[in-house]
């Protein structure tokens, strides 16, 4: 990170968690509040639990369902000394607790010894009116996946997220190797940066690393080509976002945005950002109050008032209609 004054460039050094004096449980209540910063807008998330004990006593630290019907595991470390100093991998914990998580059949259970604890925890975060834990829990989670279409792929898969200041060697090199025998698991760095006394998080994704897979296809056979705004192929981590496609033109500054399903509207700005009420969020903050999930699918979600269309769609039509014309010549 590099600080701008005129045409000179200083370098910012990072900080470390313990010079904040941070410690694991604080990241894991900033990540449990902010899960988009390492699952971005092109997911939704729903957070169900957290400190999770098995049936060997070992506790998970965030437990989250994801679009596709996916439990998430969400393990944290502070740094790479706290990784190096344990006795067992940070990988092998991480796998444990999700085959523990495998034998859940139905939504019902992992309310049952997940949600509706969380939610019992977490009360005054929760709307919860007249219902219990349990019955506003299994309405919550069977409402995510029925919105996202994938009750009947619920806990079909389940996902490891490994997330840390710094990685060993050995944990990314088995990390890489499970990845490339089809065990779904990630790890993210997260970086703190102190700027005038404000704390700043950085997230990079290591692994898995982007390849052929990553590429996005959806309704065509072959890797698309987006011609605006660089000539390089679109994978899933790099797909245009809301300032791009202002740019193409196919939104505007002044378009009505609607929430999928709901009555809520929000303004689209010239930055991106929308106006709901007279405030100015991004679209993705929005959303996560409309729907009251961890993070949003926010191009899926958001619907172009005018044309009925998600700006997903209206997103992969722009970009199908330029590689139909560009093959043409």
């Amino acid at each position: 990170m590099y600080n701008i004054n005129g045409k000179q460039a200083s370098r910012i050094e990072p900080v470390t968690f313990s010079e904040l004096n941070m410690v694991e449980n604080d990241i894991e209540d900033i990540l449990r509040n902010s899960i988009d910063m390492i699952c971005d807008e092109e997911e939704s998330m729903l957070i169900v639990g957290r400190q999770v004990k098995n049936a060997k006593n070992g506790r998970s630290d965030l437990t989250a369902v994801d679009n596709n019907g996916n439990v998430v595991l969400i393990e944290i470390k502070r740094d790479r000394k706290d990784i190096e100093n344990r006795r067992e991998s940070f990988e092998f914990q991480a796998i444990r607790y999700a085959a523990s998580y495998a034998t859940i059949e139905e939504t019902d259970e992992l309310v049952k010894k997940v949600y509706a604890p969380y939610i019992e925890k977490y009360r005054n975060e929760f709307e919860i009116g007249g219902l219990t834990s349990h019955e506003l829990g299994v309405r919550k989670l069977n409402e995510f996946l029925r919105v996202n279409d994938s009750e009947k792929n619920f806990n079909k898969k389940q996902r490891i997220i490994l997330a840390a200041s710094d990685f060993d060697e050995q944990t990314l090199s088995a990390v890489a190797w499970l990845n490339s025998n089809n065990v779904d698991m990630s790890c993210f760095k997260i970086t703190p940066y102190k700027l005038n006394e404000e704390i700043y998080f950085y997230t990079e994704k290591l692994l898995p690393v982007t390849d052929h897979n990553d590429y996005y296809v959806n309704l065509m056979d072959k890797s698309i080509s987006a011609p605006i705004p660089h000539n390089k192929k679109i994978t899933r981590r790099s797909l245009p976002k809301i300032d791009v496609m202002l740019e193409w033109g196919v939104v505007k500054a002044g378009d009505v945005i609607v929430a999928k399903g709901k009555e809520d509207e929000a303004v689209l700005l010239s930055d991106g950002n929308v106006l709901v009420k007279e405030q100015e969020m991004s679209m993705q903050t929005w959303l996560k109050e409309v729907y009251g999930w961890s993070s949003v699918h926010t191009y899926v979600f958001a619907v172009h008032k005018e044309t009925g269309k998600p700006l997903s769609q209206i997103r992969e039509e722009y970009m199908a209609k330029q590689e139909m014309d560009e093959t043409e010549l």
